[in-house]
């Protein structure tokens, strides 16, 4: 292909990705806010409830069954989705651009959506795992109805151990994958859809060891608190693609450090 026709066909491919991931994660967003303001009363109801009955071991907490453990499921995914695509838009990129270079006569399109695929699939799990947490930690009267935990030893033992994780081997590792997009792929690329999925599996379950803790961080802030769902969000895009995010990583780990003390310390003075 000439150097001016492969040119434009990279950018129009770029462009195309680029729209459907912003729709993606549009759409996650608007989800999260309508799910926010339809929640808002109904959990203020229940902390009511709860407040009421806290002498009585709470009887009138809500008792969760399989809808609202899907329901709870549904909030988890879309919510990895609107946080966890943004950091992976330059690697979706990246795939997309050296699947047109392999396969020049064909649409990147498809093997695109298959990395993509591959990628939620682990985020999905994730998803699971963290609805059968936040399951457990209700059923235990250790989170409110608003999502946030009711059990400041909850709290300072995931401040720590997110900020402890920082500085960790397996941290630095996943983060070094998830910086490395070139490398990631010189190093783990299949032929044809299988092999992006494939990809995809192994780059998202990079990134949920690279964030895992972090996220759990959001039961201590509120699962449904959007200032910090954003801020997370934020935080994860710029470690994985400013030139110093290894440092901004350090950084984060000893302020959530600084935090999980100061809330022990607020207990002894």
């Amino acid at each position: 292909m000439p150097e001016g026709i492969a040119t434009a066909v990279f950018k129009s491919d770029r462009i195309i990705v680029l729209a459907g991931l912003a729709i993606i994660i549009a759409l996650a967003w608007v989800y999260m806010f309508y799910l926010v303001h339809d929640m808002s009363e109904k959990d203020l109801a229940m902390e009511m409830d709860m407040t009421m009955n806290m002498d009585m071991k709470m009887p009138g907490m809500h008792i969760w069954g399989f809808v609202d453990f899907f329901l709870l499921f549904i909030m988890w995914a879309v919510m990895m989705v609107a946080m966890m695509i943004p950091s992976a838009a330059p690697k979706v990129l990246v795939f997309s651009k050296i699947n047109r270079q392999h396969h020049n006569q064909q649409s990147p399109f498809l093997a695109t959506a298959i990395f993509l695929l591959g990628y939620f699939i682990v985020w999905i799990g994730f998803s699971a795992v963290a609805s059968l947490a936040q399951w457990s930690l209700h059923s235990a009267t250790l989170l409110s109805p608003m999502m946030v935990s009711t059990s400041p030893i909850l709290g300072r033992v995931l401040l720590i151990s997110a900020g402890i994780f920082q500085f960790t081997p397996l941290k630095d590792t996943c983060l070094s994958h998830c910086r490395s997009p070139m490398g990631f792929f010189m190093t783990e690329w299949g032929k044809w859809n299988r092999g992006a999925l494939i990809m995809g599996l192994r780059h998202g379950s990079f990134c949920v060891g690279c964030c895992w803790l972090i996220m759990a961080l959001l039961f201590v802030a509120g699962v449904m608190n959007l200032l910090w769902v954003t801020i997370i969000a934020v935080y994860v895009l710029i470690e994985k693609v400013v030139p110093a995010g290894h440092w901004v990583s350090q950084i984060i780990g000893i302020l959530v450090i600084i935090w999980g003390l100061w809330t022990i310390a607020g207990t002894l003075f």
